[in-house]
């Protein structure tokens, strides 16, 4: 029996491993119960049959207000944002070729950062300022900070290489650069913008309500339509710049665009939600690991962020209640020994 089958829609076509199908099959039940308890749970605990009632727009006044208007946002909003920050992940893992390349180890967070915290901070300076953030908006702003940190990081690999510890090193460079940049607009906005940054540098999923979810969908159904022609490439892209052009592909070209869609799916949630670390590095890897796959599988890599940053946020919730946890605080208590350990593999294995 074949390990793998051959999935064609019109002129597309993409081999899938069983194993890839079945691993994902169990991530999304995973999914699924964590989002079900990120609604359930809490001071006012509700159960199951209530929920589900609740969302079908049933049960008493204090119920739907609880789930619809307060529970549901952040929940869809930590799918969307775990999804868009691993599939990232799992680009820039496969094009970079290594490991321990991920967009807020690469510094585009911390650039996608410093875009919002300038439109947050320009907003109440003054009549232009607000009025400037009004066309631009705090995603485009991180949009853009996201885009020129990622820029800043291509032209340093291209003297330093993709090998070893070059993206780490350039990532913590220009990761430094723009926090300080983060730091002096902190220093130099009123208490109050100051307040409202600092706030949302925490990186959390409450607070935050449709607008927000609507604003990361938008940006991931824009990235993701043509995410589904280009994946395509990863393979041969994973096997190198000569061997990709000999099988006929335009490699700066469809790296270039990779990258450029891998920015947009990180620099969003980013202003929506604040800096959330280390879900793009370990999503992709657990994925890749669980699916016994020699690359990050994109679907499964989706799923297992979306999972990750669902379990954190009840962690975030509940570990110290009634006090709440950033679930950026969370995600990067995961992730900082994950990278230990990856650096640790690295070294006794360079293909790592």
């Amino acid at each position: 029996m074949s390990a793998s089958t051959t999935l064609r829609v019109g002129m597309f076509s993409q081999q899938v491993r069983r194993r890839t199908v079945v691993v994902s099959a169990l991530l999304l039940v995973a999914t699924v119960l964590l989002a079900g308890a990120g609604l359930a749970l809490g001071d006012y605990t509700l159960a199951p049959g209530d929920v589900v009632a609740a969302l079908r727009g049933e049960g008493s006044a204090r119920d739907h207000l609880v789930v619809n208007a307060i529970r549901l946002p952040r929940v869809a909003l930590g799918i969307v944002v775990g999804v868009c920050l691993a599939v990232a992940g799992a680009i820039v893992q496969t094009t970079a070729r290594n490991a321990l390349a991920s967009p807020d180890l690469l510094g585009v967070s911390a650039g996608a950062g410093a875009g919002a915290v300038a439109a947050i901070v320009l907003s109440g300076t003054n009549a232009a300022g607000a009025a400037a953030l009004e066309v631009i908006g705090t995603p485009l702003a991180a949009l853009l900070g996201g885009v020129v940190a990622a820029a800043i990081v291509v032209l340093l690999l291209r003297v330093t290489g993709t090998t070893g510890l070059s993206p780490l090193l350039a990532g913590v460079g220009v990761s430094a650069l723009f926090g300080g940049l983060t730091s002096w607009m902190l220093t130099a906005a009123s208490i109050d913008d100051a307040a409202r940054a600092n706030a949302w540098l925490a990186g959390s999923l409450g607070g935050r309500g449709w607008s927000e979810v609507a604003a990361v969908t938008v940006a991931a159904v824009t990235a993701l339509a043509p995410l589904i022609v280009l994946s395509s490439r990863l393979p041969a892209l994973e096997l190198g710049p000569s061997i990709a052009t000999s099988l006929g592909y335009r490699v700066p070209q469809s790296v270039g665009l990779l990258l450029l869609i891998a920015v947009v799916l990180t620099s969003v949630p980013v202003a929506a939600a604040g800096p959330i670390g280390f879900i793009a590095l370990v999503a992709p890897h657990l994925a890749r690991l669980a699916c016994r796959s020699p690359r990050p599988p994109l679907v499964a890599s989706g799923i297992a962020g979306a999972a990750l940053l669902l379990a954190s946020d009840l962690v975030a919730r509940f570990a110290l209640a009634p006090l709440l946890l950033p679930t950026g605080a969370v995600t990067a208590v995961i992730g900082a020994p994950f990278l230990i350990w990856l650096l640790v593999r690295s070294r006794k294995d360079p293909t790592q």
